[in-house]
């Protein structure tokens, strides 16, 4: 028997066999957020917001969007339309910054 925590089944070509150690989390459901820009704001500014009002982003236009799970940033997008529906192009997914010192 091996101690292996990935091992493969011949039971099953698309890979439903393999077992791996984070098998349980794969239908954890997260919450995505896709972030147009940033921006910063006075609470006197925010407190006199109306309808029509206009905040500038630190993002230029036509930059990607920023999809985040978690307020992680995993990935980066443009905006397209599927039949009815807006969605996300993935456009880029950024190495995870090393944790190593």
């Amino acid at each position: 028997m091996s101690s292996s925590l990935i091992s493969s089944s011949s039971s099953s070509p698309q890979g439903e066999g393999l077992k791996h150690p984070f098998r349980e989390l794969t239908d954890v459901v997260c919450g995505v957020a896709v972030v147009l820009g940033t921006g910063t704001v006075t609470v006197r500014r925010c407190l006199g917001l109306q309808r029509h009002s206009v905040l500038r982003l630190e993002q230029s236009a036509g930059e990607d969007l920023q999809v985040q799970v978690n307020g992680v940033t995993i990935a980066k997008g443009e905006v397209v339309i599927v039949e009815d529906s807006t969605a996300i192009r993935v456009t880029e997914i950024p190495q995870p910054a090393s944790t190593e010192r």
